[in-house]
């Protein structure tokens, strides 16, 4: 299989590391945070801003892009690229977690997943086939398998058999990617998914089978579902150690900063969440000295930026009582604004990280940064 990643510096202490993505619409350095762009769109933020951050790397939706509009249009438009206009790199999850989330109106079979549309109540199938099709006609740069995502707490043979059906999938999946490649010339890459819940035996039968199929990259799904911080962290620590090292590796649904630098710790390359444009919309920020939020009553007459050490824009340009001022009127420019910021932030930690790898001061930038970051939680 075609090799689209590449190391560079490994942390002495720990797994850590730096390296690029080899993607169609340009490299991209790892470790690497990728917005989410559910509708093709990062909300409240434009694909200039992303540019001017910048991102080279943003993730889609396939369960809501498969809806609305459709694979037909975004096809007919030129993919993801020529819909939206962002000529940076896309990554389509499968819709399998929105699926998962829909537990009342789906039923999974070992065909594929039936579901009703939460637009309508309109009833569909997703297949590892056809999810592979819509995401090729997306041009996904990435694109991921279909799976079975189980939570926090499930029982064991609900675990083994979300893991068998998802192991299926992932060959079905990989057989239909190489064709459409083949008809096509279809450039994205396919990433198979470890599964396997929290039970160490599934997750190492899973990793094995997931390397076997020689995937240019692998993701760890099933993660940060619910469980406690020290669960997530010894899961993923030992996943992560059975994977290929030539392989990228991506951790599905991860945004704050204790988990992406856990996972950064344990040699994870990629990782995505909806948490920092979520809570922008809801006046939460992060700062060096931990969150804040911009709707409490003492910002009021509080002129200092979001953050002083933070030299974006938001905070160059705009004052906490102005923003605090946006947020309590519902003015759209404070999601605006305070989306910039929290992506900002996450982006030049990412950059700090991939320093402090290089310079082989990983271990003592993490535990530096998390001790300020948690000290002064709920600025």
């Amino acid at each position: 299989m075609e090799k689209i990643f590449t190391e560079l510096n490994k942390d002495s202490q720990s797994a850590a590391r730096t390296g690029i993505l080899h993607l169609p619409h340009g490299d991209v350095e790892t470790p690497v945070f990728m917005p989410v762009g559910t509708n093709a769109t990062v909300k409240a933020v434009s694909k200039d801003s992303l540019h001017e951050i910048g991102f080279d790397l943003i993730l889609a939706n396939t369960y809501h892009l498969y809806l609305r509009p459709g694979p037909d249009l975004l096809e007919e438009a030129g993919g993801l690229h020529g819909f939206s206009k962002w000529n940076k790199n896309f990554l389509t999850d499968s819709g399998g977690f929105q699926v998962f989330s829909l537990a009342p109106f789906r039923k999974i079979t070992d065909e594929g997943v039936k579901f009703q549309s939460h637009i309508d109540g309109s009833r569909h199938i997703l297949t590892p086939e056809n999810v592979v099709q819509f995401q090729s006609q997306f041009n996904s740069d990435i694109q991921m398998q279909l799976d079975v995502c189980t939570g926090y707490e499930t029982e064991y043979k609900q675990a083994k058999e979300a893991l068998r059906i998802t192991s299926d999938w992932a060959v079905r999946a990989k057989n239909k990617w190489l064709a459409v490649k083949n008809e096509k010339n279809y450039q994205g890459n396919l990433f198979a998914i470890v599964q396997g819940n929290f039970y160490k035996d599934l997750r190492a039968q899973s990793a094995d089978f997931v390397a076997s199929l020689d995937t240019p990259g692998i993701a760890i799904g099933g993660l940060s579902v619910g469980e406690p911080h020290d669960v997530y962290n010894e899961f993923l620590a030992y996943t992560a150690e059975l994977l290929p090292a030539e392989k990228p590796r991506y951790v599905m649904g991860i945004g704050t900063p204790d988990y992406i630098l856990d996972a950064v710790e344990n040699g994870i390359d990629m990782f995505d969440c909806v948490l920092p444009t979520r809570n922008a919309r809801n006046g939460s920020c992060f700062t060096h000295d931990g969150n804040l939020s911009i709707k409490k009553e003492k910002f009021i007459h509080d002129y200092l930026p979001i953050d002083p050490e933070c030299d974006c824009k938001v905070c160059r340009e705009y004052s906490r009582a102005y923003l605090r001022h946006l947020f309590k009127n519902g003015e759209i420019l404070s999601s605006m604004l305070l989306s910039y910021h929290n992506l900002y932030f996450l982006h030049n930690l990412m950059n700090e990280t991939r320093r402090a790898i290089k310079e082989g001061t990983f271990r003592s930038f993490k535990t530096d940064f998390l001790k300020r970051f948690n000290a002064k939680e709920g600025l």
